[in-house]
C-alpha cells in the first residue's frame, strides 16, 4: 500500500461499554516516541460504540489526531467487522505505521488486516524501536522459548504494523488533550459479518483476573509447593488488595489456573509493585513482569536469577516469611 502520510497510529480498543481497553493507551507511550522521530502525526483509532470515553482517554494521554468509528455493529469485536473497517481507514489515510495491542481480538484481526493490506506483522512484540539509518521501525519480540529475542524490519511494504503485549509500556501522564476528532463513516452490512457472539464464558469457571491492570500482584512460583500453598499468597494478596500471579511452573503443576500466569507464555505485566514468592526467576517469567516499578524477591536459595532484577529481595523460607508478612500488614493497617 502507498502511504499518504508519516503519522503512527495506535488502535485503540473499546470496551462494550464503549470505553477504552488499557492496552490501546499504554502504546499511546512508545508512539509519541516513534511518531516524533518519524516526523508524523500521533493518531489514536478508536472503533467501537458510544466511545467518547475512549475518545477522552485517548485525548488526555497526547493524541495528535483521533479517527473515531463509532457505530452499533462495533460494539461487539467481530473479525470481519473490524477488519473491513481497518482497512477502509488505512487505505484512506496511508499511515506509515501502526501498533495493535497484542490481546485476543487484536491477534485475532491484525493478521487478516495485514494480509488485505499485503503488507508484513510482527506479532507479540515486547518492544520498539527506530532504525536511524533506514527509519524502518524495529519489532523486538522472544523467540525460541523466550531465550533469544529477534529484532524484525519490514523495509519493502506499508504500513509497518506490530501488535504489543499489554503491560510492556506504562500510560502518559494525562495531559489537557489537543487532539484533532475526526469522525467517520463506514458500515458493514449483516450478511458480511459470518460470526456472531452467542454467550460469553469468564475463564476459570468465572473467575476474572485482572493481571494487566493490577497495581500490585502477588505470585507464586514452583516454591509454593502445592494448591494448597498457594493459601498464604491468596491471603497476603487480599490484605494488599493484590491481584494474584503464578509462574509457568505452578500452572503447569495444575496448582492454579492459566488465567494468573505471568510470563512469555502468559500475561505481560507491569504493576507498581511484585511480590515474587518462590519463583526463581527463569527468562520466560522475567520477560514478563521485568517491567514492575518495585520488585520484591521472596526465595530460599540467595543465587536464584530473580534477585539480579529485585529492588529488594528476601532469603528464607517463603511459607514462613509471607505469613509473617501478612500479618505484620495487618497490624500496621489496624
Amino acid at each position: 500500500m502507498e502511504t499518504k502520510t508519516k503519522d503512527l497510529w495506535v488502535l485503540i480498543e473499546t470496551k462494550e461499554d464503549g470505553s477504552a481497553k488499557n492496552v490501546g493507551i499504554e502504546l499511546l507511550t512508545p508512539g509519541r516516541e516513534l511518531a516524533d522521530r518519524q516526523g508524523g502525526a500521533l493518531v489514536a483509532v478508536v472503533v467501537g460504540s458510544h466511545t467518547d470515553a475512549a475518545v477522552a482517554e485517548a485525548n488526555a494521554h497526547g493524541a495528535d489526531r483521533i479517527i473515531v468509528l463509532d457505530s452499533e455493529e462495533y460494539q461487539k469485536f467481530s473479525t470481519d467487522a473490524y477488519t473491513a473497517a481497518l482497512c477502509y481507514l488505512v487505505e484512506k489515510y496511508g499511515p506509515t505505521s501502526m501498533l495493535i495491542g497484542a490481546t485476543v481480538n487484536g491477534r485475532d484481526m491484525a493478521p487478516r488486516l495485514s494480509s488485505r493490506l499485503k503488507t508484513g506483522l510482527t506479532a507479540d512484540c515486547t518492544g520498539v524501536d527506530i532504525d536511524a539509518e533506514s527509519g524502518n521501525i524495529i519489532w523486538t519480540r522472544p523467540t525460541f522459548g523466550g531465550n533469544l529475542m529477534a529484532c524484525i524490519m519490514c523495509p519493502e511494504s506499508r504500513p509497518q504494523m506490530g501488535t504489543i503485549r499489554p503491560g510492556v509500556f506504562k500510560k502518559n501522564a494525562e495531559c489537557a488533550g489537543h487532539a484533532e476528532i475526526v469522525r467517520e463513516e463506514f458500515h458493514v452490512a449483516a450478511a458480511d459479518i459470518r460470526t456472531q457472539i452467542r454467550e460469553v464464558i469468564s475463564e476459570a469457571a468465572g473467575e476474572l483476573v485482572d493481571l494487566e491492570g493490577a497495581d500490585i500482584i502477588v505470585s507464586g512460583g514452583r516454591g509454593v509447593g502445592s494448591a494448597e500453598g498457594f493459601q498464604c499468597i491468596r491471603e497476603l494478596a487480599d490484605v494488599l488488595g493484590a491481584t494474584v500471579g503464578a509462574s509457568r511452573a505452578a500452572v503447569d503443576n495444575g496448582w492454579i489456573s492459566h488465567a494468573h500466569q505471568v510470563g512469555q507464555t502468559g500475561k505481560t505485566v507491569g504493576p507498581k509493585l511484585y511480590i515474587a514468592c518462590g519463583i526463581s526467576g527463569a527468562i520466560q517469567h522475567l520477560a514478563g513482569m521485568s517491567s514492575s516499578d518495585v520488585i520484591v524477591a521472596i526465595n530460599k536459595d540467595p543465587d536464584a536469577p530473580i534477585f539480579g532484577v529485585a529492588n529488594y529481595g528476601i532469603v528464607g523460607d517463603l511459607m514462613e516469611i509471607v505469613p509473617a508478612l501478612t500479618a505484620e500488614i495487618k497490624k500496621m493497617r489496624g
